[in-house]
């Protein structure tokens, strides 16, 4: 039996959210058009409601016994191996630590929404298009939202300078130093004219 009530998914969409705003803030990500707020937001409610209503279609394509409201229910309850795995991640930076939570924990969340979905498609090739696009679409956005907002850059910038070497200039305006003697001689040209 599938809830149907969505104060429960409501509230992992927001944690969600959350745990994004931090790994976007300890990872330095900087947001052109509008703010980290607002991206999070759009991130995890567009991939709730679009996934929600992209797989509801497929299962009236594949005569799958479930409702839209069933079916936001499960993909919303199926957010919780996503915030357990970048909880995690976003504070621990090891890429086999991410992979490890990303098979586990997110595949488990994900095999439980495939469980229920198979219990309620007849058909084996029905049963495999839907089980595998959701199974697909869900893996795939913790893989994005663990790599699009991760220190990456930082962690090769480390490996290229070494430990002992000054960092990199990482601003591409910035002025050189200009040294005392070349002030000296402009002051004094400047002078000779006036």
């Amino acid at each position: 039996k599938i809830a149907a009530e969505l104060y429960g998914p409501l509230m992992l969409v927001f944690t969600l959210v959350a745990i994004l705003l931090h790994g976007m803030k300890t990872s330095d990500t900087i947001i052109r058009e509008g703010t980290l707020m607002g991206t999070a937001i759009g991130t995890c409610f567009g991939y709730w409601l679009g996934v929600s209503s992209f797989v509801y279609f497929l299962a009236y394509l594949c005569n799958a016994q479930i409702t839209l409201v069933q079916m936001l229910s499960l993909l919303g309850y199926g957010l919780f191996g996503h915030c357990i795995t970048l909880f995690v991640t976003y504070n621990i930076h090891f890429h086999s630590l991410f992979y490890i939570f990303w098979l586990g924990v997110g595949g488990l969340s994900t095999l439980r929404m495939v469980a229920v979905l198979l219990s309620r498609t007849v058909g084996h090739t029905q049963r495999l298009i839907l089980c595998g696009t959701l199974a697909a679409l869900h893996m795939l956005f913790l893989l994005y939202l663990h790599f699009a907002y991760h220190k990456v850059v930082e962690g090769i910038l480390d490996t290229l300078e070494g430990p002992n070497m000054p960092p990199f200039q990482r601003v591409a305006r910035d002025i050189p130093v200009v040294s005392n003697a070349v002030l000296n001689t402009t002051a004094k040209a400047v002078a000779m004219t006036l």
